[in-house]
């Protein structure tokens, strides 16, 4: 690929996306919230363009651009985490600009609009979820992930672009978000704090963000038009094994408090990717390893290189 635009390109996997395709020669058009702190998550690089554009002002975009891309990444989304997940307005407004990023994306003349989904589209549920898993959200942001797969997968078809759709499990890396477990354990220990958990009795799939984004690139080159992909590494083991991982890169030993918070209500207790669809038509196979890649993050690990560790 030569050019291609990410929205969301300051999150986790967007870094990790626009890092690999500058790697391998690609320009990147970075959409980024105007004044974000967080464009300083993205390495500088000739062929990184950022541009300043809110959310709410995608269609914008077809004045500020030359048209032809290869592919359009959404991965923009407000209210990922805690009480805006259940946010009526916020999340209805997500559909509305992911609605509008298939909009801009033809209109931009891109090859293909890659849209990114979550796990919380299915809500509960005890096997390898995959494609066809029986979809049944309990938040709104799932909800609205389930309808803005459904909604952009027929306007591109209605508008003629090549739509792929990938439901992302749980992905840790640099520049991951400040509220997530395994950023909250690492700030913990560091400070020499014991942290307070839940007992982690849950089962769960972790895939690193620089995993995440070439399997991501893999789907533009690949991937089937109007699909659905699942997104994980495939493999599931109790949370506590990954807790104890991590603590066990620190020197210091510090005593991790399991079972000093109480499950969160509607508590999902297993969360595993199916990737065989995924493995099939790309050729994805993760890379990294948790142990030895969070110890990289512990050292305050900024970008990684595309290689397992």
């Amino acid at each position: 690929m030569k050019r291609v635009i990410i929205t969301g390109a300051t999150g986790a996997i967007g870094v990790a996306l626009s890092d690999l395709l500058i790697q391998a020669g690609c320009e990147v058009y970075a959409i980024c919230r105007p004044g974000s702190e967080n464009i300083n998550n993205l390495r500088k690089h000739e062929k990184l363009n950022i541009v300043e554009c809110d959310i709410a002002d995608l269609l914008s975009l077809e004045n500020k651009l030359i048209k032809g891309f290869d592919a359009f990444y959404h991965l923009a989304w407000i209210g990922t985490i805690g009480p805006l997940r259940n946010s009526h307005e916020l999340q209805l407004n997500n559909l509305r600009h992911t609605l509008d990023a298939v909009v801009v994306a033809k209109n931009l003349e891109c090859r293909v609009f890659i849209g990114t989904g979550s796990q919380a589209e299915y809500g509960h549920f005890n096997i390898p979820a995959d494609e066809n898993t029986i979809t049944q959200p309990f938040t709104l942001y799932g909800a609205a992930k389930l309808s803005a797969g459904h909604m952009s997968r027929v306007l591109a078809k209605n508008i003629g672009l090549k739509h792929i759709w990938v439901r992302i499990f749980s992905v840790y890396g640099p520049y991951d978000d400040t509220n997530t477990l395994i950023s909250y354990l690492i700030r913990e220990l560091k400070q020499g704090i014991s942290p307070d958990l839940t007992s982690c009795e849950q089962i769960w799939d972790y895939l690193h963000s620089y995993d995440a984004a070439e399997a991501m690139i893999m789907l533009a080159i690949h991937g089937l038009d109007s699909e659905t992909y699942c997104l994980g590494s495939g493999k599931s083991r109790p949370l506590k094994d990954y807790v104890d991982e991590i603590n066990e890169a620190f020197d210091t030993k510090i005593k991790v408090n399991f079972g000093a918070k109480p499950y969160s209500e509607n508590q999902v207790m297993y969360l595993c990717a199916n990737i065989d669809k995924l493995v099939q038509d790309t050729g994805f196979s993760p890379k990294y390893i948790f142990k030895s890649s969070v110890k990289e993050l512990i050292k305050g690990g900024g970008f990684f290189e595309g290689k397992s560790i």
